[in-house]
């Protein structure tokens, strides 16, 4: 922990923080290759003057930003104690909780040390962790919950979050199985002229789970598991009539689902089972007309007992950070317009509580 000291000057409503930097942290891991984190800090706060000396760093400055630029370092210290190196991304993701609890918009008591230290899964060299505090919500209501609803734009991790969830359940043998399903809605193109088998038709609709699986499973280990039934991937069709029993289940692009195709997911729900449910509401690659079940499922089932809504919004794009910004500038301009992703609303889209938009072309 790093050991402060903080001086306050009341005619000029200013403070000074010193920041001793324990010895086992080599200083490069906290002001990061070439002081990178260190310049993280220092345009996150530009009212403050940091200075480093050895393993001293002094800030003075307003009283407010002094204390939270004290907060920051003491919440990186927490981190590399774990073994855990600090990012350029992971500082910045602090200093935009730590501003939001100042500001009063943090409606809870996690830190950004405990969001960013959260093992989920540890594979290949790699660990699996929530980036950002409502991924790190999404993750806790997955433990909580039998049924959980993960909405949000691209790249904000919701599949890839429920997927880690799913594999460590299947180690930990508190499931059986996984079980993986989409709709097969076309994005623009018709299935019926694709080339090839019903297989090589549906298989593109279904490569991004099979490709996160490779992420987080030993390859070689994967077409054992599914010959075997332990991991199955199918399309939305595939789960009529069936209950499941003993698995951990998760529908991905959920919003392509019809109402019907909702419910019927839904009550295949068997014992000692858990499913997650993931969807964009902005990209609906549905045929005109038809309603979106994800859209219509979070008024028939908000509120109800352990059924828990996840979301996500552009602060949790863990993608490029140009992926936020374009999401961003898509909100702000349906907004000014009264569009939907640019274009105008088509009449489907009156959704009660106008939770989602739509549009007739993925953007993923």
């Amino acid at each position: 922990m790093t050991q402060t000291s903080t001086a306050h000057d009341p005619s000029k409503g200013q403070a000074r923080a010193q920041i001793t930097v324990p010895a086992q942290h080599p200083m490069v891991t906290v002001l990061g290759s070439g002081d990178s984190l260190l310049r993280v800090i220092e345009k996150a706060f530009p009212e403050t003057d940091i200075h480093v000396r050895g393993n001293e760093i002094s800030a003075v400055g307003d009283t407010r930003e002094v204390a939270l630029v004290q907060r920051v370092f003491d919440e990186m210290m927490l981190v590399l104690r774990t073994g855990q190196p600090m990012t350029e991304d992971a500082v910045e993701r602090s200093i935009a909780m730590l501003k939001a609890s100042e500001n009063g918009e943090g409606d809870g008591q996690e830190t950004p040390a405990q969001v960013l230290t959260q093992n989920i899964l540890s594979s290949r060299g790699r660990t699996i962790r929530p980036k950002t505090l409502n991924q790190k919500r999404y993750v806790d209501a997955i433990d909580r919950h039998t049924i959980v609803f993960g909405i949000g734009p691209a790249g904000t991790g919701k599949t890839y979050l429920a997927m880690a969830k799913a594999v460590q359940a299947l180690q930990s043998k508190q499931v059986n199985r996984i079980i993986l399903t989409r709709p097969a809605v076309e994005a623009g193109e018709r299935l019926g002229f694709l080339p090839g088998t019903l297989y090589e038709k549906i298989d593109p609709y279904l490569r991004p789970l099979y490709d996160a699986l490779h992420d987080m499973l030993d390859p070689d280990s994967i077409p054992r598991l599914m010959a075997a039934g332990t991991i199955e991937v199918a399309p939305l069709a595939y789960m009529r009539g069936r209950t499941l029993n003993d698995a951990f289940i998760i529908l991905d692009e959920a919003q392509n689902t019809s109402p019907e195709q909702m419910k019927m997911f839904l009550t295949r729900l068997g014992f000692d089972s858990k499913i997650v449910i993931t969807g964009d509401v902005t990209q609906v690659d549905l045929p005109s007309g038809t309603k979106s079940g994800l859209r219509q499922v979070q008024d028939i089932l908000e509120g109800v007992e352990d059924v828990h809504f996840s979301r996500l919004s552009s602060q949790d794009v863990v993608r490029h950070k140009l992926v936020g910004r374009i999401v961003d500038a898509y909100e702000k301009y349906d907004s000014m317009h009264g569009t939907e992703n640019g274009t105008h609303k088509s009449p489907e889209r009156g959704d009660k509580g106008g939770r989602g938009r739509s549009s007739g072309h993925k953007g993923k």
